[in-house]
């Protein structure tokens, strides 16, 4: 089911997470268990990260570089296959712009449109860590908006080297991402949220929102997206601090800021434990504002692990 009807169906705020593709090696079935907790809490559908291929210079006796490509994880569609198999739930992979051609990303619709999936995520995607900046592939997409639009297309049966005449017409309902602290890359959250409505002018059909802790930024942000004439769904995106690495590395990385009375609770914090303790409990509290506030859903970056987000889920569900 598409997630504009699901999320147009309930009356209740809904529960989904999103997940990483194993590590090349990892085995499938482990991802399947460990996520297999959190199906307690019926999500009607997951979301599958998509990672483009990098590249490493290994260098020979010569001394010469050879830039080798690696792909460090699988791709979705199998692992899609298997989450809508084995828990009879929606799956919604993530397409990318970075690091596919036009043609790479018609074949990948084609085949998650054969195995049942009606849903997918239209994301950019970062630039590889060698790369300062994001360079489209040859015959690529340089925006998500454009994305969007070739899915649009196929969706009214328009392929790219094909008479669309008699042309399959895919029925994808397509989401886009939004950033209630702006894209790094955005001038200005005007700049951002002009590029937010050319992906819902294109047929985008609802909005997941990048990670946040402070939830008066969201509700600001759903403000100025509404004032900038965007009615679809806004879904707001959670992640529970663990680590102490990650008080560092998610605002480095994400690019956002953690409020003042949680960064003087996280200061406190001595071990990981410590840490997971009080990410989970704030969380814990922004989810029950969130849903007092109607959200349609609450989606959570489990980053594979569920064992946070089932505390969370456990809370509030």
């Amino acid at each position: 089911m598409k997630i504009t009807e699901r999320l147009k169906n309930t009356t209740s705020t809904l529960f989904s997470f999103e997940i990483l593709p194993p590590l090349k090696g990892q085995s499938l079935k482990e991802l399947l268990v460990g996520i297999e907790p959190l199906m307690e809490f019926k999500p009607p559908f997951v979301d599958v990260t998509y990672h483009r291929e990098e590249f490493i210079y290994k260098k020979h006796p010569n001394g010469l570089l050879e830039k080798v490509s690696t792909k460090k994880r699988p791709g979705t569609v199998g692992i899609c296959a298997a989450i809508m198999n084995r828990f009879q739930v929606d799956a919604v992979p993530h397409i990318l712009c970075g690091g596919f051609s036009k043609e790479e990303t018609e074949n990948a619709l084609i085949d998650l449109n054969f195995i049942g999936v009606e849903n997918v995520l239209a994301l950019r995607g970062d630039a590889p860590k060698s790369e300062g900046r994001f360079i489209a592939e040859t015959n690529g997409h340089n925006y998500a908006s454009e994305l969007v639009e070739q899915i649009v297309r196929m969706n009214n049966g328009h392929y790219l080297h094909e008479e669309t005449e008699n042309s399959f017409h895919t029925d994808f309902c397509v989401g886009v991402s939004g950033y209630p602290e702006k894209h790094f890359e955005a001038p200005s959250m005007k700049f951002d949220l002009k590029y937010l409505k050319e992906k819902i002018d294109k047929g985008a059909e609802y909005i997941v929102t990048q990670m946040f802790f402070d939830n008066q930024k969201f509700f600001d942000y759903v403000r100025r997206v509404r004032a900038a004439g965007i009615d679809v769904p806004i879904i707001p995106g959670i992640k529970p601090i663990t680590t102490l690495g990650q008080i560092t590395m998610l605002p480095r990385t994400f690019f956002l800021d953690f409020p003042d009375e949680l960064m003087d609770e996280l200061e406190k914090c001595k071990t990981n434990a410590d840490v997971k303790t009080v990410g989970i409990e704030w969380a814990i509290q922004q989810s029950k504002e969130l849903i007092a506030a109607g959200v349609p859903s609450l989606h959570f970056y489990t980053m594979s692990k569920a064992e946070a987000t089932y505390k969370i889920a456990k809370e509030v569900f």
